[in-house]
């Protein structure tokens, strides 16, 4: 694995993070004081800033830096995380993504916003009331650190070693440390400690319960090179404890251990220090709260440009490594030592320290990150599968008039198998909507203030899983979606107020699964559509006749048109007539439908109704004037055989059915299709009632149903053209080609509207 391989990596995780920390505040602004969600928070800015430091991500580290310490202020109850502080932190978040970005795909970011924020943060840290400041701000100073017992003998580089407390991580009860009992403790694990699943950070975590701790490692066992045994132990450490507990509680930390390590307790003065007849060099390693309790701890690349000169670059790095957990972050340590052996080295203590790992995470859920193109060739592959599975069935059931030999049976028996290789492949790609929606909540952020407004985003259903290529192609409507509800929909807090209504609108962002395909609703409590302004406005824009006839529906979809807007005047927002065009035209190329519902003065509801795949379909095969179509299932409500009292005519071309004593259009495909000249009898076909986008329901009449599959889709503009009424198509299992229905294109054509491309979705194959 090169090291851009191990930078793609990290940002990876970067992202997992950054989306760990957005949720985290988000959870923190709705009122949640849980101190797992503060760590989660702290743990997800701590580990950006190791990674980030492993690389030489300067900028990064700089501004996590300052961010970690005011999350550490809140985590340790100094600062009150109230609305104003979480506004600031929520700024912050973005920058950081910012900066990760600009430091993935090169870039930069505004350094007068960074430098603002750096000044909030530490006006924070500082319980200052946060000013922004677009000065310029010097480095930050490092966190503080707990003094030792005692200054620490200085080896022969002149290194003076860094003892380091975990009162803020842990917290303790002790009247006063230098009034407390004194304990050394020299602990030198064996190769079998680590051989059977146990951590020396464990350990000492544990033993830091006990009280104020200071820890030194001793590195003169350390092998060269060509002598390393990456399954060996080479490191003893000397630990200085402060506690009231007693040298039985500590050595009860080391009880499971005990015979596979070489471990002395001795007591000293109250008072006393760090022995004075010490040797040995000594590198101190950073623990800290988040390296023993997090399996993402911080890569120390530091420790290994700290090291004794007395020591060779690979010891350092041994060293270093033999403390970290997330064997990822031990290959970028390794990759910032200059020379190859402390790269090798690095390495095989990483190997050592996953192998030592594998018990641990026995029974946790594994996960492997896979190149998508590897995933869509795989669902391309099954693709064939059932075509030919198809294709294989049809010839033996034409050769087989009984259909009761073997070879039907292992043809059923195939089926099924291949529909659960299919159903799993798919699964692979199905992904959570979370990550799409919290991108949501910056820009909601953004936009209030741009306009002044006070908004709330309340998500839901941020787990229901849907196709990555569904996922990937959802960002763009949702975001012209939030937009809009932000810019037109939600009213200013002086004008909700002056309504009765609360000063802070709400914007409301929902995923459910309903019958084969995702809803994903759009809702606000703000003004509603103004359909006076809306009607007005396209009549000025020569988008409809001044005396035109329209319902309350075809005047909401009026804001759909390209080129509308009702924006008085242009902004960085809206006002170029460009925007829920692009929304509708998004959503109906992934084979979707979008609706509205507004109520004028409590707001407005927009409803996107997706497929969950744009793989696999299941459809009704139907034949229309000798031609074979395929109808998608999820859009039929049910099937009907009309009798020719259910017929009536309505004018000179239109004709009703009768469905329960109600009426609905009836629709001549064929006809609407230019497949035959003049319209067919219904009482000799089959109805198909179907439910459409805004058209409600019709009934599709067809000539028969040949009867109900999953078809594999396939682009027909990638490979032919767009074919107005059409869909997609697919192969039978006959090899023939059939077309599939564009039920919403057809419906539409039957309401007076031209089969036009926009009115049809180009699945993708």
């Amino acid at each position: 694995m090169d090291m851009n391989e191990i930078k793609e990596i990290f940002f990876q995780e970067c992202e997992e993070q950054l989306a760990e920390l957005e949720s985290g505040l988000l959870k923190m602004n709705d009122g949640d004081r849980d101190p797992e969600t503060v760590n989660a928070v702290f743990r997800a800015v701590h580990s950006i800033k190791g990674g980030a430091g492993a690389f030489g991500l300067d900028d990064l580290v700089s501004f996590a830096h300052v961010f970690e310490t005011t999350l550490d202020c809140v985590r340790s109850n100094k600062l009150e995380p109230t609305q104003d502080v979480l506004k600031v932190m929520l700024k912050a978040a973005d920058v950081l993504a910012d900066l990760t970005n600009a430091a993935r795909d090169g870039g930069s970011v505004d350094p007068a916003r960074s430098r603002g924020l750096v000044k909030e943060l530490e006006a924070l840290a500082n319980g200052d009331v946060p000013a922004p400041s677009a000065a310029v701000v010097a480095e930050p100073a490092p966190k503080p650190v707990a003094a030792a017992p005692a200054p620490a003998p200085t080896d022969d580089s002149g290194f003076q070693p860094i003892p380091f407390s975990f009162d803020d991580d842990f917290g303790s009860d002790e009247p006063s440390a230098d009034a407390l009992p004194e304990y050394e403790v020299t602990f030198k694990p064996r190769s079998d400690l680590y051989a059977k699943g146990n951590d020396a950070t464990l350990l000492l975590r544990d033993l830091a319960r006990l009280g104020e701790m200071s820890v030194y490692c001793d590195l003169d066992a350390l092998p060269s090179l060509p002598e390393l045994d990456p399954e060996g132990a080479y490191f003893k450490w000397t630990i200085s404890i402060k506690t009231n507990k007693g040298e039985d509680a500590i050595r009860t930390v080391f009880e499971f251990a005990e015979w596979d390590c070489e471990l002395d307790v001795r007591a000293v003065r109250a008072d006393a220090g760090s022995s004075g007849d010490e040797e040995l060099p000594m590198v101190p390693v950073p623990f800290d709260l988040s390296i023993l309790d997090d399996e993402r701890s911080e890569p120390v690349a530091k420790a290994i440009e700290e090291a004794p000169a007395a020591k060779s670059d690979a010891a350092a790095a041994v060293a270093a490594a033999e403390t970290a957990s997330n064997v990822t972050q031990l290959a970028a340590v390794a990759a910032r030592v200059e020379k190859k052996e402390a790269a090798l080295a690095a390495a095989a203590a990483a190997n050592a320290a996953a192998a030592a790992q594998n018990n641990a995470a026995a029974g946790v859920g594994q996960t492997i990150r896979v190149d998508l193109d590897r995933v869509d060739r795989l669902i391309n592959l099954v693709g064939e599968l059932v075509i030919n599975q198809a294709m294989l069935s049809q010839s033996v059931i034409e050769n087989d008039n009984n259909g009761t030999s073997s070879i039907n049976m292992g043809l059923e028996e195939l089926q099924q198998l291949t529909r659960e290789i299919q159903d799993s492949v798919m699964a692979i790609r199905a992904q959570p909507v979370k990550p799409v929606f919290q991108r949501m909540s910056r820009i909601v952020r953004e936009i209030a203030d741009m306009t002044g407004k006070s908004i709330r985003l309340i998500t839901e259903g941020e787990n229901t899983e849907v196709d990555k290529t569904v996922i990937d192609k959802l960002a763009e409507p949702l975001t012209h979606m939030i937009r809009n509800a932000v810019d037109h929909g939600v009213e200013t807090p002086e004008k909700r107020a002056a309504l009765g209504k609360n000063p802070e609108g709400t914007v409301r962002l929902t995923a459910k699964h309903r019958s084969g395909r995702i809803l994903i609703e759009l809702a606000d409590d703000g003004a509603g559509i103004n359909r006076e302004k809306v009607r007005q406005k396209a009549i000025d824009n020569d988008l409809i006749a001044a005396d035109a006839n329209l319902s309350d529906e075809e005047v909401d979809n009026l804001i759909f048109l390209p080129g509308f807007s009702t924006a008085d005047k242009i902004s960085d927002i809206s006002g170029r007539g460009v925007g829920m065009d692009v929304v509708k035209r998004s959503i109906q190329a992934l084979g979707g439908r979008i609706n509205i519902s507004s109520r004028p003065g409590q707001g407005s509801v927009f409803t996107m109704s997706l497929p969950l795949t744009l793989a696999v379909l299941d459809g009704m095969v139907v034949t229309v004037a000798g031609q074979t179509l395929v109808v998608p299932l999820t859009a039929i409500v049910e099937t009907l055989q009309p009798e020719a009292s259910a017929i009536h005519s309505f004018g000179a071309n239109h004709r009703l059915i009768s469905i329960r004593n109600s009426f609905c259009p009836l629709v001549d495909v064929g006809r609407i299709l230019n497949f035959r000249a003049t319209q067919a009898n219904p009482v000799e076909g089959v109805a198909l009632l179907v439910e459409s986008e805004g058209g409600g329901q019709r009934a599709l009449m067809v000539d028969a149903i040949q009867g109900q599959r999953q078809v594999v889709i396939k682009s027909l503009e990638a490979n032919y053209t767009h074919v107005p009424g059409i869909a997609a198509a697919t192969i039978l299992g006959d090899g023939r080609v059939a077309l599939i229905l564009d039920v919403d294109a057809v419906v539409g054509a039957s309401r007076g509207q031209s089969l036009k491309p926009e009115m049809s979705y180009a699945a993708v194959g």
